[in-house]
């Protein structure tokens, strides 16, 4: 018996990938400082899990940004747009842009929190190794055989990277680029295998959803041909977030793969259809049995209990993670302030790396696993549960009332402008939050504080000539987190950090009981804000199921039921909001897309109820009460019908990057309330001029209505400067004017 995981954090313990990158953007550090920041960063991985006994070591599982990104690079995947440049300047214009070119689309990685930079495909792409011997995995693998390390290089498998791809062209398709990717992957493995390697690890989570037959034929003939070099590693192919096929895994195992890792957290139907196809003779099991998802302590009786019911259909039997562990914390040993009734139910990456080691001894010698102390249990909220078994009907009035009502009451032109909500946080605001947290300076104080950026940002907006306003959050750390801090239930992290895209990292909070709201969480600041200004102030909430999306949810109940107690939550909020006087609020769903079920015979249970849980949440206003809802990137053909059972009475989303894509997919499928598609992208530094903005409007226009259609950025600009954020925003609205002056004549 063995021990492995299929990857982990590359972000340091303190951060210091985040902060050494955004230093190289800001000019405060060279290249070579960010180089050197990322070979101590691998380093310190390595040795840390060799001196934790872990058998087998991933290589090329760190990025300076991401892992898809990397794989276009090394593949020589580059659109022309940005071969003039060179080095971390190609690199990084291709994941942000720069002022003239603009960065390729961003996406959600399957059902986690985790963005990938989409790689762009077309006819005339011709894939070759780019830096040759110097390429990325093999400089990696030798790294770490300088230090006495010997380990297994991970890249993202030729089908994952295909499917995952977007074509550059209407109408082609990038899996007709198979036979040429193949090539290159094998001149990798050959190499790799000159430089000493004996495995490499292939991911091909794209193997956990609905895959076609084509697919399936794709899926062998690439490896039929990397199986049958004469000089290669040995080839572990490894699937995640779900439940394999049945005919992906007879491919893999009657392939000359030498090793399959299975997911038997997220899909416990693995078992089975392992047995189906007659199990993996004369191959290696990664048994993927220790959670990378969540940060829950692993049932070891659970554990060992599956890998003997797959003992008998395997050569031999590997204990592994689920997944990487790049999606949970590093060290709980870090949170020394968490509940230890909490505490005690958890494990972070370093601890999942011991569980593993521990699992495998256990099978190994046949002893038992270590006790921990016994689980502690989850808290119950009787009054929640009694309060959810009395509500009844959760739809809103008729459409067509609700927006002359609200047209009545607010006021606003056809285009109205607005932002998402937050806006650019300052280190002098992030400072406040901070010494209120160290307790150097007072509550008063630090009220007064919020109150003075919440005034400047109002008379920003009034300058600006925006139609409806936001507050701009200055008192939040993060739009889950700052919401979780106030609801029982939840608990938070001091130093989980886990990277969401690129530099931008979170924490997210733990959901480890029955959820309640003691008293009003925003209710003061929106208040405060729309009694500066006569224009609309929206007020800003996060949704029940992006409140779970973005939290490690206890996992000893259904996910519907845990939703309901948010929503309920929010309900709650959201009519001390409307009793305040706010008009407009806005609750955010960016991750609805996010956790659709990978397979589609599992997605409508999910929608149900997680469009039941938003409904549930803003159902109890006014018809003259107007309630907005935002998603952010994702892949929103499969969620198009959803979108409008929401019934919110706008929906703002993610589309300068798609080029207003989405607007014609919900037009065809027959949504009639509000509209924002995003008319530029906040995830990239340059500022759009006015004629970009202008013809994405004039684009969205042809889809839908003006008075329907909604002008905004297409995500918040919490982590935008200041200068380009007016400048931006001083650009949308003079586009908008434009085109609404167009459509008065």
């Amino acid at each position: 018996m063995h021990t492995t995981i299929l990857g982990y954090p590359r972000i340091g313990a303190h951060r210091e990938l985040k902060f050494a990158t955004e230093d190289y953007w800001a000019g405060r550090a060279d290249a070579d400082a960010l180089t050197e920041t990322g070979a101590d960063l691998r380093a310190e991985v390595w040795t840390g899990l060799r001196d934790a006994g872990l058998d087998a070591i991933p290589s090329n599982t760190f990025s300076f940004y991401d892992q898809m990104l990397d794989m276009s690079v090394l593949l020589d995947a580059v659109p022309d747009r940005y071969r003039h440049l060179m080095g971390f300047d190609r690199y990084f214009a291709m994941a942000r842009g720069v002022q003239d070119v603009p960065p390729l689309e961003m996406t959600k990685w399957f059902d986690t929190n985790y963005h990938y930079i989409v790689p762009e495909l077309g006819p005339d792409t011709r894939f070759r190794l780019a830096y040759g011997a110097a390429a990325k995995p093999l400089a990696e693998y030798r790294e770490a055989k300088a230090l006495g390390i010997d380990t297994r290089p991970v890249l993202v498998g030729p089908l994952t990277y295909l499917l995952l791809a977007k074509p550059a062209v209407e109408g082609f398709r990038p899996l007709d680029l198979l036979d040429g990717l193949v090539d290159v992957y094998a001149e990798v493995l050959e190499r790799l295998a000159g430089s000493g390697a004996q495995w490499v690890q292939l991911d091909e989570p794209v193997l956990a959803a609905d895959r076609s037959e084509e697919e399936i034929d794709a899926l062998a003939r690439a490896y039929a041909r990397l199986g049958q070099l004469t000089s290669r590693p040995h080839l572990m192919v490894a699937t995640y977030f779900g439940t394999v096929g049945a005919d992906a895994l007879r491919v893999l195992a009657r392939s000359r793969v030498e090793a399959v890792g299975l997911d038997f957290v997220a899909g416990p139907g693995n078992v089975d259809v392992l047995a189906s196809v007659g199990g993996l003779p004369r191959k290696t099991l990664v048994a993927g049995v220790v959670d990378g998802r969540n940060v829950w302590r692993t049932d070891s009786g659970r554990a060992l209990s599956t890998c003997a019911s797959v003992l008998g259909l395997v050569d031999q039997l590997v204990v592994g993670t689920s997944c990487s562990l790049m999606h949970v914390p590093i060290d709980l040993d870090a949170e020394t302030a968490l509940d230890p009734g909490v505490r005690g139910r958890l494990a972070f990456a370093r601890q999942k790396v011991a569980e593993v080691v521990a699992l495998g001894r256990a099978l190994r010698e046949d002893v038992p696993v270590p006790q921990s102390a016994p689980l502690p249990e989850a808290g119950t909220d009787r009054a929640v549960r009694e309060r959810l078994g009395s509500i009844g009907d959760t739809r809103r009035g008729d459409r067509a009332v609700r927006f002359a009502a609200q047209r009545e009451a607010l006021g606003l032109p056809d285009l109205a402008t607005t932002t998402i909500g937050s806006f650019p946080q300052t280190p002098e605001i992030r400072g406040v939050r901070a010494d209120r947290r160290a307790g150097r300076i007072t509550g008063d104080a630090y009220v007064r504080a919020m109150k003075d950026e919440i005034a400047r940002v109002i008379a920003l907006q009034e300058e600006l000539g925006l139609d409806v306003l936001v507050h701009g959050e200055p008192e939040r750390n993060d739009m889950v987190q700052y919401f979780a801090e106030q609801l029982d239930g939840y608990a938070a992290t001091e130093h989980g950090w886990v990277q969401s895209y690129g530099s931008r990292y979170v924490r997210p909070p733990i959901l480890h009981s029955d959820v309640a709201r003691p008293r009003p969480m925003t209710v003061e600041w929106a208040t405060y804000a729309q009694s500066l200004t006569s224009r609309p102030v929206k007020g800003m909430l996060t949704g029940p199921v992006t409140m779970l999306a973005w939290s490690f949810v206890r996992d000893d109940q259904p996910l519907a039921e845990t939703a309901r107690q948010v929503a309920l939550a929010l309900r709650d909020e959201i009519a001390d909001l409307e009793a305040a006087g706010i008009r407009v609020i806005q609750v955010d769903e960016p991750a609805l897309r996010e956790l659709l079920p990978l397979r589609e015979a599992d997605r409508p249970a999910y929608l149900d109820w997680a469009i039941g849980a938003f409904r549930l949440a803003t159902s109890g206003v006014g018809d003259a009460t107007q309630i907005h809802t935002h998603m952010c990137y994702s892949e929103f053909g499969e969620i198009i019908g959803a979108i409008g059972a929401l019934d919110a009475d706008v929906t703002s989303v993610e589309a300068a990057r798609s080029h207003m894509e989405l607007v014609g997919d919900l037009r065809a499928a027959g949504y009639g309330n509000g509209i924002g598609p995003g008319v530029y992208d906040i995830h990239s530094p340059r500022v759009p001029a006015a004629e970009e903005i202008e013809e994405n409007l004039r684009r969205a226009l042809r889809a839908v209505e003006p008075g329907r259609l909604w002008v905004n950025p297409d995500c918040g600009l919490k982590t935008r400067a200041y200068p380009e954020t007016e400048a931006s925003l001083r650009n949308m609205v003079a586009a908008a004017r434009r085109v609404r002056a167009d459509l008065a004549g």
